[in-house]
């Protein structure tokens, strides 16, 4: 759990390597949960908020040192869509962060003795939609419609007093300006992560091009890739390290292939730890997994970078 004497994330990541945790989809699910409804993970917020910060806390107590909140799927639009007001939103959106410090805290009760640190998920407006378009992009809305949605949710999270904010699975490099245009001024640091196929944004803008939005945003603490196939990462980091010169964030999926129709995924996976030491000689510094990585593979990330 970070404290007053704790190192700033970003002042971790200047100074070494920093390991992320894993799906938390994947995680409530192993544990029994059901996520077929649209709001995913961020339905347990409201009914079994024990479940989110056990899901945090089997990440630390493996080896994970920054937790992502279960908001990836929260908006006030999608909960709206469930008939839950605004007000109560937000406090859900809050609770998102209250849950992983509370997770922090029993790891440190448990003897967990290295910083932990909270990254408040926002998702992108695909997301929302839950029909796999934030594998797509291109929604048809412009930056300042992008913002508008944006905005009020990355300040109910920042108000919540999170480490880091998670601009993550960012689609299209048009939907990244406008979140970057959405946490300007808030006081807290973000990292920008872009879902990816090969060198292009899903929506196909060149990654060199899209990690250039974010090179002189005094906010963003690093930038990178998620929720991509594994053999995408490596050629993203070099590219981000490069265009940015920031740390590089990198937490790919396991390999296998979602099938938005079906909401199932399909295939194997092709994740292994590692991978991982070649993330970070490319200039990866904030190192985990996503979709399909548990607990477990997350361990083997901590203990190849602790070796290597």
């Amino acid at each position: 759990m970070t404290s007053d004497t704790s190192p700033s994330l970003a002042d971790a990541l200047a100074a070494g390597t920093v390991v992320l945790d894993g799906g938390m989809s994947n995680q409530l699910e192993s544990a029994g949960h059901d996520l077929s409804d649209e709001l995913w993970s961020a339905r347990l917020l409201a009914e079994r908020p024990e479940a989110v910060a056990e899901a945090h806390l089997a990440y630390f107590r493996a080896g994970a040192s920054v937790a992502i909140t279960a908001s990836y799927q929260a908006t006030f639009e999608g909960f709206g869509k469930r008939g839950i007001g605004r007000a109560e939103a937000a406090r859900l959106l809050a609770r998102s962060v209250d849950l992983a410090r509370t997770a922090a805290r029993q790891a440190a009760d448990a003897g967990v003795r290295r910083p932990l640190w909270v990254a408040a998920s926002v998702g992108p407006y695909g997301a929302m939609l839950a029909d796999g378009s934030e594998y797509r992009g291109r929604y048809g809305l412009g930056v300042a419609e992008l913002e508008r949605f944006h905005r009020p949710r990355i300040e109910t999270l920042a108000a919540a007093a999170p480490d880091v904010l998670a601009l993550e699975t960012v689609p299209d490099a048009d939907e990244a300006a406008a979140l970057l245009r959405a946490v300007r001024g808030l006081g807290v640091p973000a990292w920008l992560s872009y879902t990816v196929d090969g060198r292009r944004t899903r929506a196909g803008q060149p990654l060199e091009e899209a990690f250039a939005l974010a090179a002189d945003a005094e906010e963003v603490i690093a930038v990178g890739v998620n929720c991509c196939a594994p053999g995408d990462v490596g050629p993203a980091v070099e590219i981000a390290a490069r265009v940015t010169g920031k740390p590089v964030v990198a937490y790919p999926n396991s390999g296998e292939g979602w099938d938005a129709g079906a909401r199932a995924w399909r295939g194997g996976a092709t994740f292994g730890a590692a991978q991982v030491t070649a993330w970070r000689e490319a200039g990866a510094r904030l190192i985990g997994g996503c979709c399909r990585v548990g607990p477990e593979s997350i361990g083997e990330i901590a203990r190849t970078l602790d070796a290597a």
